[in-house]
């Protein structure tokens, strides 16, 4: 089965990684919800994709130099605010399953705590999550706290060995650009155990496409095209 993922929610229809994103997502009824976290200058876990807050907000600047405070007070599009990992979460409900990209150094711990909380106190189950990242780095931090939660390596070209590189960290999934997709990276996963979930496909012809080449996963912003 081609699992659907909802890139930073439903972000061809909503403004991305916000509250009102994650419900069209969840109403289209995704199996999975990405979304990308981030500690600001105070410490909390916030939901943004970039290291600044220019392009998806009314504001400027980088986000570890700003309080939640500060962030708080930012338009993220259609009067949305940027939200904590926590809210995301409470949005979502467990009506869907969340991978959660890490896109900042230092973020493994922080992330865990808030999951581990989520699992003992309010009913989600580590199955729930997949946490993703570029910097494997903070995969193999993440795993070295813990081996109940699915990891995901976000590449964005062909590594020497294709998913070798990522074994180490015990990876469930692989996630390659559709750019640099081709039969022998996906076979040699598959081979090594891993899925291989692709980003990020809006075109129905890449998406034909990327299910001929026997992927597990599709990350779009249309998911409903999927």
């Amino acid at each position: 089965m081609m699992l659907r993922f909802g890139h930073r929610g439903a972000a061809g229809y909503e403004p991305e990684n916000t509250l009102r994103s994650f419900k069209k997502a969840v109403e289209l009824n995704v199996d999975w919800i990405e979304l990308d976290a981030q500690i600001c200058k105070t410490g909390e876990v916030i939901v943004l994709h970039d290291t600044k807050v220019d392009r998806t907000t009314n504001g400027t600047g980088y986000v570890e130099d700003k309080t939640l405070a500060e962030l708080r007070t930012l338009d993220a599009g259609k009067g949305e605010k940027i939200p904590t990992l926590e809210e995301a979460l409470d949005t979502i409900a467990r009506k869907a399953k969340v991978n959660i990209e890490i896109k900042r150094e230092g973020a493994a711990g922080k992330v865990f705590e808030i999951i581990n909380r989520y699992v003992r106190d309010k009913g989600w189950q580590w199955d729930d999550f997949l946490i993703s990242s570029f910097n494997h780095y903070e995969l193999l931090d993440f795993r070295r706290l813990t081996d109940k939660v699915k990891l995901g390596a976000v590449i964005a070209g062909i590594p020497i060995g294709y998913a070798e590189c990522v074994e180490r960290i015990r990876a469930y999934s692989l996630h390659p650009s559709k750019e640099f997709l081709n039969q022998a990276l996906v076979d040699d996963a598959h081979k090594r155990g891993m899925k291989v979930f692709v980003y990020t496909l809006n075109e129905t012809d890449d998406i034909e496409k990327v299910k001929k080449l026997g992927a597990d996963g599709i990350f779009s912003n249309f998911p409903d095209r999927i």
